[in-house]
């Protein structure tokens, strides 16, 4: 079984507090759009009472090279062993395709040190990482892109069978939380569902400020000025809303006279099914989400189960 192969002996559990003088060590492996989110703030966050040194590689030359302009403090490796050479903790940020291929390289320059393997890739399940790496201590986590100004926020778990140190989990933790929120889950079902709401969500908001930019456009305002006004709406309303605690209902209605202008905006969204198609975005995002892992997509409306209990997929790590 997985459990007892993660239980594997052959790995001492690792207990030793690091010296507080000593620079966590980060290797990145990949520098694509979510290593950027992390890179940036890590690089100026003291862990463990030292500033982390940094290193990168990345296959495409032209990526590592504006990487590496583009945040000096990050080291650039030529090679992946360079890269990964005494590191605490590898970040594994390559595109969920190639995972095969990088892990027949990653794995006989890893297999001796025995560091913590930390993910922010979507739809790869732990197992896979234990499988391709035969590395025990095994962090998965899905950051968004707001990480890049400190306004992230990151789901993540751990192996629970794995011998983590305190100051291994330390590593993990500051390193998310740099990028802004950092939310810790027992379970890695939920990793899965966190990427179709905080993961992808971004995008969604994007996509609902271009599309209101556009609407201001037309209406004749600058788009200078159209841009500026939504995302004042956008942002205010989210920090009005994290202020009131009220439920967002409650703020809706607080904002809508009766046959007023606010009314006939709101009854527009709902003829066209506006929280149907956002609630279906979102389980389709999920569904792919677990389309890549290799697990059920039988989930959702209509489908036979709304969402799987914590613990039912293959893959899923207890205690």
């Amino acid at each position: 079984m997985l459990l007892r192969a993660l239980r594997r002996s052959a790995v001492a559990p690792s207990t030793a507090r690091r010296a507080s003088t000593s620079s966590p060590r980060f290797a990145f492996v990949g520098a694509g759009k979510m290593a950027e989110a992390m890179l940036a703030p890590l690089a100026t966050t003291e862990i463990l009472g030292a500033l982390p040194e940094i290193t990168f590689y990345d296959v495409s030359c032209a990526v590592a090279q504006r990487v590496a302009t583009k945040y000096p403090a990050a080291a650039r490796a030529k090679t992946l062993e360079a890269c990964v050479d005494g590191a605490d903790v590898v970040v594994l940020c390559t595109k969920p395709q190639n995972c095969d291929a990088v892990f027949d390289q990653l794995k006989p320059l890893v297999a001796d040190a025995d560091p913590v393997l930390l993910s922010i890739l979507a739809g790869v399940p732990m197992h896979r990482y234990y499988d391709g790496l035969g590395l025990s201590k095994i962090a998965r986590s899905m950051p968004n892109t707001p990480g890049q100004i400190g306004a992230g926020v990151t789901v993540w778990t751990k192996n629970a069978a794995a011998a983590f140190s305190d100051d291994e989990v330390v590593l993990c933790r500051e390193a998310l939380k740099a990028m802004g929120t950092e939310i810790f889950v027992e379970d890695e079902s939920f990793i899965d569902m966190s990427t179709s709401i905080s993961g992808s969500g971004p995008a969604y908001v994007f996509m609902l400020i271009e599309a209101m930019v556009d609407a201001g456009v037309q209406e004749g305002f600058s788009r200078d000025i159209a841009t500026e006004l939504v995302h004042q709406t956008i942002l205010g309303s989210v920090q009005y809303s994290i202020a009131s605690g009220e439920h967002p209902a409650v703020l809706k209605n607080s904002v809508t006279s009766p046959a007023g202008t606010t009314a006939s905006a709101i009854y527009t969204l709902e003829r066209g099914n506006f929280r149907t198609v956002v609630q279906d975005a979102i389980w389709a995002c999920y569904r792919r989400s677990l389309e890549m892992g290799g697990q059920s997509t039988n989930v959702g409306p209509g489908r036979s189960k709304s969402h799987p209990p914590p613990g039912e997929f293959p893959d899923a790590v207890e205690a």
